[in-house]
């Protein structure tokens, strides 16, 4: 895979087919520049062989065998723990470790379940990500890979989220459609910057930060935390192109006069170095 034109098609068009395992580890190689990207798909391709010769039956049936092949034999779950760990959204990691987010969970449910026969997408919902398996006669089954690959209806659906957001859920067909990956990508790259900017690691944020620039490139506030993130990792020079284009992109922002500040002090730091 080619990473930038990849995520270019994606900007271009969010429901562009793409293989998210794969997308991910190599997102993921920003982060591990010595990433054996191969032997870990290959780690996917066993998983998805070990299970085919099980998946029988109607569509419930096939998939309860599987979560209970994924969740429940190999032991991948949600780290409760430690769940804002950088290392749950790194397909790697969660390979290694079986710890993950309940968006990375569904990305090795959706990768494995491709690989082995069984059609898996993911489903973003509020403060929560599940995932489903399809069929073409339009049947499916939802389940939830962050608490062990439960099966879940409407009402459960409904439960889980109005436990996780504190405000009422109501399930139903549009809610619960399958998230294109486009928007997958973008909603896992969120999380994982969200988590790096709140600990502090602003060098590995704005890593993220820019392929999120490439994924929404239309998105200003990219622009902005991408030049924040710079100046406070001390990366000024690199900083001070995406700070004048948030405020090109953005002038009447209310933080415009902040973001203003951001660039002067840019400027302040490049000028002591000339």
């Amino acid at each position: 895979m080619n990473l930038d034109r990849a995520i270019r098609e994606l900007a271009w068009d969010p429901f562009t087919p793409v293989d998210l395992a794969e997308l991910n580890l190599h997102l993921a190689a920003d982060e591990y520049p010595d990433l054996d990207i191969c032997s870990y798909l290959n780690t996917l391709d066993e998983l998805a062989a070990e299970v085919r010769p099980r998946l029988t039956g109607d569509l419930e049936r096939r998939t309860a065998e599987f979560c209970e092949f994924l969740f429940d034999e190999c032991g991948y779950t949600g780290n409760t723990d430690d769940y804002y760990d950088p290392r749950n959204s790194y397909l790697n990691e969660v390979l290694d470790r079986q710890l993950g987010l309940p968006i990375s969970l569904s990305i090795l449910a959706m990768s494995v379940g491709e690989r082995c026969g069984l059609t898996v997408v993911g489903v973003g919902l509020p403060g929560h990500f599940i995932a489903k398996s399809v069929n073409d006669a339009g049947d499916e089954v939802l389940f939830d890979p962050f608490h062990g690959g439960q099966l879940l209806d409407y009402e459960g659906v409904e439960q889980l989220i109005s436990a996780v957001t504190g405000h009422p859920f109501h399930a139903h067909e549009d809610s619960l459609a399958a998230t294109p990956p486009g928007l997958v990508a973008q909603r896992m790259l969120n999380n994982l910057k969200a988590t790096l900017l709140k600990s502090g690691h602003f060098a590995r944020a704005a890593r993220v930060i820019s392929r999120l620039t490439q994924l929404v490139p239309s998105d200003p506030t990219q622009r902005r935390d991408l030049g924040v993130s710079l100046v406070q990792a001390g990366e000024c020079g690199q900083a001070i192109k995406h700070l004048r284009a948030y405020l090109e992109m953005a002038p009447t922002a209310d933080d415009a006069a902040a973001a203003r500040q951001f660039l002067r002090e840019a400027r302040k730091q490049v000028a002591k170095w000339n």
